[in-house]
């Protein structure tokens, strides 16, 4: 039996095993690195499984090393703990034990589909010749700031030294059995900004007497958009979005202050790098001009995730070996979502995966999307997600100067 053979094989025997892991996180999630169940559970998982585990790395997080029978390259993979600030509506048995917080993002699938790689490899050792490093982070939905910095401040892509990283996300917009994979950019940049537009308080019937901030606030939303649509050429794809808008005392008085909370997406550097000056400047001359004023503040979050093209090429074999050649779904648009393995990426060539999770009969307008209080990803991908993890290391280690021993 070859060695994918076995992969697939060993995927098939945890399965059963796999789903009920995801289930038991599911039940009861942490948002943030407040992920303590989840962490404890993971390390208790590894430490079972007689792997070198290390707790509370960048603050909660987990690291296990799997070592084989000689030295060699190390292969990082990593999954995310968290979980999200929404209440579940999915009325499943394992539902969400915690009020508010629910699994609606995958990462509580991420995790099972790592520990089942783990458990894969695990089988495999004797055979192994390198390091497979297993990450389990938190507080990936942190944005701006995330949890992959403390884990990398902490150490986690030394000791032994990480040479490429793999991590997946299920992706609801795809069926399962289908892997999307792209070189170069897959995931936008995540920036932060903050408005605070001044006016000054009246009397609702004397508006004359000052400035309402309301109406300046809804000026400045209109005219930033102008700042996509009309800076930026028509072929880079950005979104301005402003989720939040906080302002007022009571219904008769001129607000004095509005607060504007936002989101700016980009893929290309050099345009996340000029809009906010720009954004900065058309804000303040809208509000001067209406005689109030503004501050912004601005907090650069994830960076773009970058897919190393070599190490894509290794990746997109993986994916044939477990699914054949009709498994690979080659992804032409990347997507605005931001996502914290980019910390990763920036440092050691790495690849980000999207995992298709949608029952292929259901229709993808018909299948809630990630973030949703409903969203419940096909319990079928789960093996096809620990077999594609375990099989990338394993031909990563091989590419590296690792793999199979003789």
């Amino acid at each position: 039996m070859s060695v994918s053979e076995n992969i697939v094989s060993l995927s098939r025997e945890h399965d059963s095993r796999i789903r009920e892991d995801r289930r038991v996180i599911h039940r009861r999630p942490g948002v943030g690195m407040e992920v303590e169940e989840t962490a404890s559970f993971v390390a208790k998982t590894l430490e079972e499984m007689g792997l070198d585990v290390c707790r509370g790395v960048g603050g909660i997080g987990v690291v296990a090393l799997l070592e084989g029978h000689e030295t060699g390259p190390v292969v990082g993979l990593r999954a995310d703990m968290d979980a999200l600030q929404i209440q579940e509506q999915t009325e499943l048995p394992f539902a969400s034990e915690i009020p508010g917080i629910m699994h609606a993002c995958g990462h509580d699938t991420h995790t099972a589909m790592l520990l089942g790689a783990a458990r894969i490899l695990s089988a495999l050792k004797e055979t192994i010749r390198g390091t497979v490093k297993f990450v389990f982070q938190p507080a990936e939905e942190c944005a701006p700031t995330g949890g992959a910095p403390a884990m990398i401040a902490d150490g986690v892509l030394e000791n032994p030294a990480v040479d490429a990283m793999v991590a997946l996300h299920v992706w609801p917009d795809l069926p399962t059995g289908k892997v999307g994979i792209k070189t170069g950019t897959i995931m936008g940049a995540s920036d932060r900004l903050d408005l605070t537009i001044r006016g000054r308080s009246a009397h609702g019937s004397t508006p004359e007497q000052g400035v309402d901030a309301v109406v300046v606030a809804a000026q400045v939303i209109t005219a930033l958009q102008t700042v996509v649509s009309r800076s930026v050429n028509a072929t880079e794809a950005v979104v301005l979005t402003f989720g939040t808008v906080h302002g007022g005392y009571r219904y008769n008085v001129l607000a004095d202050e509005v607060r504007l909370e936002g989101t700016l997406r980009t893929l290309s550097p050099d345009v996340r790098d000029v809009l906010p000056g720009k954004i900065d400047t058309l804000a303040r001359g809208v509000c001067r001009g209406m005689g109030g004023d503004c501050e912004m503040h601005y907090e650069r979050g994830y960076a773009p995730t970058i897919n190393h093209p070599e190490t894509v090429s290794v990746v997109r074999g993986s994916i044939a070996n477990v699914l054949g050649e009709r498994g690979i779904l080659e992804i032409e648009k990347p997507t605005l979502g931001g996502e914290d393995f980019s910390f990763f990426a920036s440092r050691v060539p790495s690849v980000f995966l999207w995992l298709g999770c949608r029952p292929e009969e259901i229709a993808p307008e018909d299948f809630p999307p990630l973030h949703n209080p409903r969203f419940v990803p096909d319990e079928s991908c789960f093996s096809i997600g620990a077999a594609v993890l375990a099989q990338a290391a394993w031909d990563l280690l091989k590419k590296l100067g690792g793999g199979v021993s003789a």
